[in-house]
């Protein structure tokens, strides 16, 4: 990993678009709904029977933490739990009435809010029921969202046992002060006690999430955190910069602007990771992705093979996705679709016999080109002209001539490399590879408002 400048640095912290799709999904519209995504379940049925990725929201959370932007329920009572599986049966029993049972799924992912707010035996019925409604490939990839505060070893070992095969713990930072200013109370003996067991337990990759530029948060403190998550060596490594939209999502209100670091200190803190990581001898992968040399992210990266979806950076093909739950967002053939955001609302859906979709988007051969030009470089880091233009049938130096033309800055500064025959993303150009992306983001160049994201950096 080459560091990035600090001058690079400073003039990219702007907000952007992670673009775990594009178009991303501040472009769904209400006007796509139950019928339109019926349409593509029916096309799907008629084509080639590809794999599918699925993905589980979980909202229920026991306590509020306050840096969270997620779709969350605040609530004690764990009988919700039941109720909610029943939602969840009714859905999937939606789709395979479109599709059929027994869709090969080679990718599952348990989200939230917090998956393990269900006890052990409600995991059972949640993977029970996706058994009888889709056929889970042996070899896949399970993984599953871990709050430490919500597992002991035993819960740990029943994981592993329904077949997952990967967790990630939610960590953010394990200095006390920090930890009481954003309401998330866990010790670093208890993360590491976890993550000792999980070891043994035998799962494929362990990931721990961080976030710098949280409340209370300074260089000094944040030094201390990413020693001791060396110390834990996890698999993978997830580093986020905190988004301070009170505006947007309520509970960051309880966070007062005057305790969150200025913005030198953050980019210190984004430095001081990408140092510590590199000494520890993990290969940044993209963005806000770390990896141990032999753990199949930095693998597919080494090979070309990696891939992004709306959990971030992944090695399976592009394929299918069907989301479940509260919010939860589809990808079927040339559409996205997002269920309905509130519990009454999904539950109204479903209550009528309906696909619970609130919002979505049918992508025009505009929005699959850029998609296709945006998800190679974010993924390979580079772009052939000649797989554009065969594949969607245009002239690319023509077609994004504007876009080239802008490209000449960043190429300027280091951060691409452009010729007769493609691009090419630097080692420094990988830090800052969302700029890079919003360049052919036909959306975002026409729209001002950009406050809406979570910065690069």
């Amino acid at each position: 990993m080459l560091p990035a400048a600090p001058e690079i640095l400073r003039r990219f912290d702007i907000p952007g678009p992670r673009y775990t799709s594009y178009p991303t999904a501040d472009r769904f519209v209400e006007a796509f709904g139950p019928a339109d995504l019926q349409s593509a379940l029916d096309a799907r049925r008629q084509g080639p029977a590809a794999p599918l990725s699925l993905y589980v929201h979980i909202p229920f959370c026991e306590q509020l933490c306050y840096y969270c932007a997620c779709n969350k329920i605040i609530t004690k009572k764990h009988e919700r739990g039941a109720l909610y599986l029943q939602a969840l049966a009714r859905e999937a029993d939606l789709y395979t009435a479109q599709l059929g049972a027994g869709q090969a799924v080679t990718q599952l992912h348990l989200g939230g809010g917090t998956p393990t707010f269900l006890s052990d035996e409600e995991l059972s019925a949640l993977m029970a029921l996706l058994g009888r409604s889709f056929r889970l490939v042996p070899g896949g990839e399970h993984s599953i969202e871990i709050d430490p505060r919500t597992v002991d070893l035993k819960r740990l070992a029943h994981i592993a046992a329904l077949g997952f095969n990967r967790i990630s713990f939610g960590v953010q930072d394990f200095d006390p002060e920090v930890q009481q200013a954003v309401h998330r109370i866990q010790p670093f003996g208890q993360v590491e006690q976890l993550m000792v067991a999980a070891r043994a337990i035998g799962f494929d990759s362990i990931n721990v999430d961080l976030i710098y530029g949280l409340p209370k948060q300074t260089p000094g403190s944040f030094a201390r955190t990413l020693a001791q998550v060396a110390q834990l060596r996890p698999d993978r490594i997830a580093l986020y910069g905190y988004a301070h939209l009170p505006e947007r999502f309520k509970p960051q209100r309880r966070i007062h602007s005057a305790d969150l670091p200025g913005g030198a200190d953050k980019l210190g803190m984004l430095s001081q990771a990408l140092q510590a990581f590199e000494a520890a001898g993990y290969v940044y992968v993209g963005m806000d992705h770390f990896a141990l040399p032999n753990d199949a992210l930095a693998v597919a990266k080494r090979q070309g093979r990696l891939h992004r979806n709306f959990q971030g950076y992944s090695t399976q093909p592009d394929c299918d996705l069907v989301g479940l739950g509260v919010s939860a967002i589809s990808r079927i053939g040339a559409t996205y679709s997002q269920n309905a955001k509130t519990l009454d609302e999904y539950t109204d859906h479903l209550d009528q016999g309906r696909l619970p979709v609130a919002r979505g988007l049918a992508l025009s051969r505009d929005d699959l080109a850029r998609r296709a030009v945006i998800m190679g470089l974010m993924c390979q880091g580079q772009l052939l002209f000649e797989s554009i233009e065969q594949a969607w049938l245009l002239q690319f130096q023509e077609y994004f001539e504007p876009e080239l033309e802008r490209l000449r800055d960043y190429e300027a500064m280091g951060l691409v490399e452009v010729d007769a025959n493609g691009i090419q993303v630097t080692a420094s150009g990988w830090y800052v590879v969302r700029a890079i992306a919003m360049v052919f983001d036909r959306y975002i160049a026409a729209d001002r408002n950009r406050a809406k994201f979570s910065r690069i950096l």
